[in-house]
């Protein structure tokens, strides 16, 4: 007779749920026996809960369907919760599998009894569910997948007692049909359709789904037809880029930056997008980016079809035919001389192959990713969604599972490498096709330049001691080969080359540590604050010039 888990595992492949991403305790044996009876699923173990969820976020992004994490009891879940974190704001479909105690063990509230659904619901707010019998236990799985797929995506939480998994008779469920997303409704479209037409200076702000080629391509040919400006939010999901595709401006992530884009915008429609806000609070200014003298639209919203409703608003305004501008082919020279975060960009521009997936968590080290890879070969990129680092290495995780044919590139900063760096062993293990690149700057970089914005008193000895990352200073080089990746360290940009070169002829995985100054340091820090602090009352045509030197 089957138990539990064995018709869990057969409703979860037949759902197209084929990967788990597991870091399994006592509660979960009976779902890791069966993962033998099931060839159609794929299990990849994490040696910590933040890799194992964020692979699941990373591999969900580029294969548009939910893996299932395998996580140990509410402690488990907990230590996974940042990359969820990350999913839910990026509104990724994820299928957590979270093992609790036996129903009957609960009462004696042994040691690592915890209440798992109120962790849950911090980044389950749609769908968490407590299995309460072997019975029930596949339809609650079908409904948690369906959940998870629904548009625009969520991360579904479904929690396992171990009694219920080993319970024998366990019946598979089919699975179950999300909704069909729908267009934008035709008053919604008229109205917006009418605000371009006003000529007021007019942008879309695109996120979500929308910065993939079909969306892309609708919203460009509104910019080629009637002058609309394109933007995508600071940090997306996934964004389809490079030589061919349309080309899209992000908002800046220093709230000053951003204004400098949004501050003569008349209409700004959001597609799969919300209006811009600052990232943090900061004494003094505004919270909210979005001009006084702005109108916000929302044309299509997460949980609707994003590519027919562009293409319904191109039909109001006759824009259906025209021509998109396209990105042209072109590369940055190959960098040289002594190395520097600009250079190690100027290097993954010069060198990228077709069809990579880029994931940046760099923070400031990777300011100038964006304009050397604009012309480069078209890619996917994967970005930090909700601000929770630690993300990028498990993203890479995923990515190279979902895409094993197409090169990852991680670009990732030396103190969010640490967050999750066991993700480099699930890369050894899994002989995954991922080039990771760490920013060695020995610094939190970002906290000091926020530690300037956000007006704290003149920092010490012992507050500058809690944003550096000297003494010692991390080698990664070493950390990587001690856990079965090739790892090399440089300083120069020659060098840098020649190892990126090594690394992407090469299969398997591969990391370069790059030993690098701070981007923004000395000089720059300094004058940093007084330039944002000058902007407002500055030219525009210079405010924009700074901002595309400080972050193009």
């Amino acid at each position: 007779m089957t138990n539990g888990a064995q018709a869990l595992m057969k409703t979860l492949v037949d759902a197209g749920v084929e990967v788990c991403f597991s870091n399994p305790g006592t509660s979960e044996m009976h779902f890791v026996a069966a993962l033998d009876d099931e060839p159609g699923m794929r299990a990849v173990l994490a040696l910590f809960e933040g890799v194992a969820t964020g692979a699941a976020d990373g591999y969900a992004r580029m294969a548009d369907k939910p893996a299932a994490t395998l996580l140990h009891l509410g402690c488990g879940l907990g230590n996974g919760l940042a990359n969820l974190h990350n999913a839910r704001k990026g509104k990724v479909p994820v299928v957590n599998i979270v093992g609790d105690h036996a129903t009957y063990h609960v009462k004696y509230d042994a040691q690592l009894q915890s209440d798992i659904e109120t962790v849950a619901r911090n980044v389950s707010p749609g769908f968490v569910r407590t299995a309460r019998s072997t019975e029930t236990l596949c339809q609650d799985a079908a409904e948690a997948i369906a959940a998870a797929r629904t548009a625009p995506g969520q991360v579904a939480t479904l929690i396992l007692p171990a009694d219920v998994s080993w319970g024998e008779g366990g019946v598979p469920s089919a699975p179950l049909a999300p909704p069909e997303p729908a267009l934008a409704d035709d008053a919604t479209v008229e109205a917006i359709a009418a605000a371009i037409r006003s000529g007021k200076k007019t942008a879309l702000l695109m996120g979500g789904h929308s910065l993939r080629e079909p969306s892309l391509l609708a919203a460009a040919k509104l910019a080629a037809h009637s002058g609309v400006i394109l933007m995508a939010e600071t940090f997306p999901t996934r964004m389809e880029r490079g030589a061919g595709l349309p080309p899209v401006e992000r908002l800046a992530y220093l709230a000053e930056l951003a204004t400098v884009q949004l501050t003569d915008i008349e209409h700004l429609i959001l597609v799969d997008a919300k209006a811009p806000v600052s990232f943090f609070a900061y004494p003094g200014k505004q919270s909210y980016l979005v001009p006084d003298t702005c109108e916000v639209h929302t044309l299509v919203a997460p949980d609707q079809d994003i590519t027919g409703s562009l293409n319904k608003l191109n039909e109001a305004l006759g824009a259906s035919q025209a021509e998109p501008r396209l990105q042209p082919a072109k590369r940055p020279d190959r960098p040289r001389g002594k190395l520097t975060a600009e250079k190690v960009c100027k290097a993954v521009g010069h060198l990228m192959p077709d069809n990579a997936i880029i994931v940046d968590e760099g923070i400031t080290s990777s300011l100038m990713l964006s304009v050397m890879t604009e012309g480069a070969p078209r890619h996917d990129l994967i970005t930090l969604t909700g601000g929770a680092i630690g993300q990028g290495l498990p993203n890479a995780v995923g990515a190279a599972v979902a895409c094993p044919d197409r090169p990852v590139l991680a670009l990732i900063g030396d103190g969010t490498a640490m967050y999750t760096i066991q993700s480099l062993w699930t890369m050894a293990r899994e002989q995954l096709n991922v080039t990771t690149v760490i920013f060695n700057n020995a610094s939190y970089s970002v906290l000091s330049i926020e530690l300037d914005r956000v007006g704290a008193e003149q920092a010490g000895s012992k507050a500058k001691a809690q944003l550096d990352l000297r003494g010692p200073v991390l080698n990664f080089a070493e950390m990587a080969q001690g856990m079965g990746v090739h790892g090399v360290r440089v300083d120069t940009a020659e060098d840098m080359a020649k190892a990126m070169e090594y690394a992407l002829s090469m299969p398997g995985p591969h990391l370069i540590e790059v030993m690098i100054p701070e981007s923004l340091s000395g000089v720059k820090r300094r004058i940093l604050p007084w330039m944002l602090r000058a902007l407002p009352s500055l030219p525009l045509s210079v405010t924009r010039a700074l901002k595309r030197k400080l972050a193009p």
